[in-house]
């Protein structure tokens, strides 16, 4: 069964990541559509996966995964940052 968690965390305002949605099968999808119509970048871990799908909804991560989602952040704003670099070099893509 497909298992999806969608993190969210603001810098300055979040002291650390929180579970903004989460959920199994058919839940699981639409989280996963949503992130793919807006541009979000998707990172499939089913270890972390499945330790963050066990947290309520608007819970901080535990420290024990900070790790691990500090890593995918970095990789999401690393991304971003290449992709918003993109569109400003190519005017033709906005």
């Amino acid at each position: 069964m497909k298992i999806a968690v969608a993190l969210e965390y603001e810098k300055g305002k979040d002291v650390a990541p929180r579970v903004a949605a989460s959920g199994k099968g058919a839940t699981a999808e639409q989280i996963l559509n949503i992130a793919y119509a807006n541009g979000i970048k998707v990172r499939e871990d089913a270890e972390l996966v499945e330790i963050l799908s066990l947290l309520e909804v608007d819970s901080v991560i535990p420290i024990e995964v900070f790790a691990a989602v500090a890593e995918i952040l970095s990789y999401v704003y690393r991304a971003n940052a290449s992709y918003k670099q993109r569109a400003l070099n190519d005017p033709s893509s906005q």
